[in-house]
This record gives C-alpha cells, sequence and structure tokens, in this order.
C-alpha cells in the first residue's frame, strides 16, 4: 500500500506544477479540466492493473500499455516541473533580494516566459513515446557487419549469417508490421539465420498464434536457436515445477514448428566444399544470480577441436566477460545451476564470434551514429549492451531485439535485425 501512497504523492506533485505552466499560458477551463482528467485516470489505470500483479503470471496488453500511458504523460510533466521548480526557488531568493534593494522585479513575464519553454521542452519526450508505442517498436533496422578472420576456412570467405533475438511474442500485437520485419530478415537471403533467445514472455502458448508468421523464416543452410531467460517459464506457474517442465516441452515444439533447430549446450557443424566451421548453442546463463544458469561451455564443445572456427549463441552478453559471479548454488527457483561455467574470452577453446541479445537496448537510449553517440540506462547494467564489440581477438554482437517487453514501444532504440558477413583475412579498415 505504502508504493501506491508514494506513487500518488509523486504524480500529485508533479501534475500541480504542469498545472501551473499550463496556467499561464491559457485560461480556458475546459484545459485545466481535460488536464486534470487525463491525470487521474492515467494514474488510477495504473494503480488499478498494478494492483495484485504477478510477474510473467498475469501480464496482459493492458499492463503494458498501463505502464506505457504512465510513462508518457507523466515524465514530460516531470521536466514541466523541474523549470517550475527551479523558477520558485529562484522566486524565493529574489524575493529576498527586492526586500533588501528595493527593486522591482517582472517575475509574471519570467514565469511565463518559462512556462512556455518547459512546455516546448516537454513536448520533446512526449511526442518521442507516443511514436515508440506506435511505429518506433516496428522500425526495424537492418544492420550490417563485416568481419575479418584470419583463420575463417576458405569455403566460408563471404557467409552470411542473420542474428535476431528476443522476439517476445506474448508482448506482439499487429501481425502485418511483425510479418513486415520477417519479409527484411529472408530479403538479406543469409546462409544462416541464428536466433539468440527470448522467444516467449514466460508461457510457450504465448508463440501459438505467432507461429504462422515466424515460420516464414528462410535461409539457405538453417535456422538455429537458443532459449533465453524468459524462455524456462520460471517468471510464471508459480514455481510449480511439473507445469515448468511441461511448458518447457511445448517451447521445444515451438521452436521445430518455426523450422528452429534448438540446441541445449549443443554444437553444429556447417560444411562447404570439404571444409566446415561449427555453430555453438548453450542454454541461458549471465553474471546475475537472478535469471536462470544452465548453459555449458563444455558440453557445447565436447566434439569440437582445438583449432575449429567457433560461432556461439548465448543469450545473455554478461556470460561473455563476467568478473564477478552473483552465485548461490540454486537459483531464484531452486533449480540447479553451472556454478563452474567459465566466462567466453578466457575459454579453454577459441569462440571467434558469440551473438547474445538480453538487454533490448532498454528499448530507451539515444544513437546517432555519425556523431559516435551510443546511450541508454542500461549501459549502467551491462557494459556491453549493444552492438559489436571486441576482446581478446574475439568478437560478441548484442542484438538490440525484435520485439519488445512490459513497455509496448521502442524510443531511439530501435528493433534490430543484424546481418554479419564473414570474411578471410585482415581488417584493412
Amino acid at each position: 500500500m505504502s508504493r501506491w501512497i508514494i506513487l500518488i504523492l509523486l504524480c500529485l506533485f508533479v501534475s500541480f506544477y504542469g498545472f501551473q505552466a499550463i496556467r499561464t499560458v491559457t485560461k480556458n477551463i475546459w484545459v485545466y479540466a481535460g488536464y486534470w482528467l487525463i491525470s487521474v485516470l492515467v494514474m488510477a489505470n495504473f494503480i488499478y492493473r498494478y494492483t495484485n500483479f504477478v510477474r510473467g503470471e498475469s501480464f496482459t496488453h493492458a499492463h503494458g500499455y498501463a505502464l506505457a500511458f504512465l510513462f508518457t504523460w507523466f515524465l514530460p510533466i516531470m521536466f514541466i516541473t523541474l523549470f517550475m521548480l527551479g523558477e520558485d526557488l529562484f522566486r524565493v531568493g529574489s524575493y529576498a533580494v527586492r526586500k533588501i534593494t528595493n527593486n522591482e522585479v517582472d517575475s509574471n513575464s519570467r514565469r511565463q516566459f518559462l512556462s512556455q519553454l518547459a512546455l516546448g521542452v516537454a513536448a520533446i519526450p512526449f511526442a518521442s513515446f507516443l511514436y515508440g508505442i506506435t511505429r518506433g517498436k516496428y522500425n526495424f533496422q537492418v544492420i550490417k557487419h563485416k568481419l575479418y578472420f584470419e583463420d575463417l576456412p576458405d569455403a566460408f570467405d563471404g557467409y552470411k549469417i542473420t542474428q535476431i533475438s528476443d522476439i517476445h511474442s506474448g508482448s506482439l500485437e499487429s501481425k502485418e508490421d511483425i510479418a513486415y520485419g520477417v519479409d527484411l530478415v529472408n530479403k538479406e537471403n543469409s546462409d544462416l539465420i541464428l536466433f539468440t533467445g527470448d522467444i516467449v514472455n514466460s508461457k510457450a502458448e504465448e508463440m501459438g498464434e505467432w507461429i504462422p508468421v515466424f515460420d516464414k523464416f528462410k535461409a539457405k543452410d538453417g535456422k538455429f536457436s537458443v532459449l533465453g531467460n524468459h524462455d524456462y517459464g520460471y517468471y510464471a506457474y508459480g514455481g510449480d515445477v511439473e507445469l515448468i517442465g511441461k511448458n518447457q516441452l511445448e517451447l521445444e515444439a515451438v521452436h521445430k514448428s518455426i523450422g528452429f533447430d534448438l540446441m541445449m549446450n549443443e554444437s553444429r557443424r556447417i560444411e562447404r566444399n570439404g571444409e566446415h566451421i561449427n555453430i555453438l548453442g548453450v542454454e541461458n546463463w549471465g553474471a546475475s544470480r537472478h535469471f536462470p544458469k544452465r548453459g555449458s561451455l563444455k558440453e557445447a564443445t565436447k566434439h569440437i577441436g582445438d583449432n575449429e572456427f567457433n560461432i556461439l549463441m548465448s543469450h545473455d552478453p554478461s556470460h561473455f566477460d563476467y568478473a564477478k559471479m552473483e552465485l548461490n548454488k540454486r537459483d531464484i527457483n531452486n533449480h540447479d545451476i553451472v556454478v563452474d561455467e567459465p566466462n567466453i574470452i578466457n575459454f579453454e577453446k577459441h569462440i571467434h564470434l558469440t551473438l547474445a541479445g538480453h538487454t533490448h537496448g532498454m528499448q530507451f537510449g539515444i544513437e546517432i551514429p555519425l556523431l559516435g553517440i551510443k546511450w541508454s540506462p542500461v549501459k549502467y547494467r551491462y557494459p556491453k549492451w549493444a552492438g559489436l564489440y571486441k576482446e581478446a581477438n574475439k568478437y560478441l554482437h548484442v542484438n538490440r531485439g525484435f520485439g519488445y517487453l512490459a513497455f509496448p514501444g521502442r524510443i531511439g532504440i530501435w528493433p534490430e535485425i543484424t546481418v554479419i558477413e564473414l570474411k578471410k583475412g585482415t581488417n584493412k579498415a
């Protein structure tokens, strides 16, 4: 109950300051009434949707939009509050100065100017959030990389791999827009499609109506996949082991229905002209103790030689180079975990390229490649959170995700389709 009281007081506080700005630019009583009505309805809807909410078990589109409306309405008002609160503090200080100097200052005109400025600034995040929850989540970006390897088998020079990640089918809505994303994948005519986990939010049944959309993926040498932290049913079924196990079997069948070869600590050999590369797939593993840890590099590479060319799918990018493990011997749902899993860059067998997802780029941030700007709050949790990284002569690519989770939109961090071309030799750029 206390959290709702805090939320209500915070919303009322910023709403009051937002109202002060509106009062300086209009005297229309209907604008006033509309402003307060929307504020109350947005706040009440969020509280109604999230009272007695159980993560994973009861999340619906209505919950997602309640969250979206809360952010879309109140975050811009918070910007207004910063302006107006600052002006109030200035007025307190200037009042004391006036008493001492007997000088009068036209505070009304200053307040009107600041109110107009605040409303103009607030319009930017308001418009951004509106775009993000209507079109931004379908603003698919095809991002291409050429990666050079001196030990790449000659037969695979120019080999194309498309990576997608984090479909989160339980959040998806528009089949037409998602089908457009699938078409973009197929237009690349890649040799492989690799999916790096989180095909659902919690339950296998979420994918049912979407199978006819996603089974259209096409690749010459096959489609391979791994599981992400959301694919184990841990966030649903109240920890019921039997139901979680049943969901697991159903989810494996979903991958098969789409045409994915689901890899659970396994490897596959791709052959061309008497040469080969290996595709490795591990179950979910990451440094945080909050997620399932079933991944095993040792199991996935037990049939792999020491000097072979390896591409790994591992959902969580922290698997790449974690330095500190936040582990117990059992995970949050009292399941066994892999406690001695090495990180990828220090693993005994060379893994040339690791493909991960998981972060979504937090679905919020700023990226302006031409100016070298790349920022999202998620970077403070995952230092390697989106794009291409290289360390110890090994590459990691973190996909920003195909779908979305919880917040039904994307702002500045768009859904991603990654196309990687493998090249023989040294990068001369």
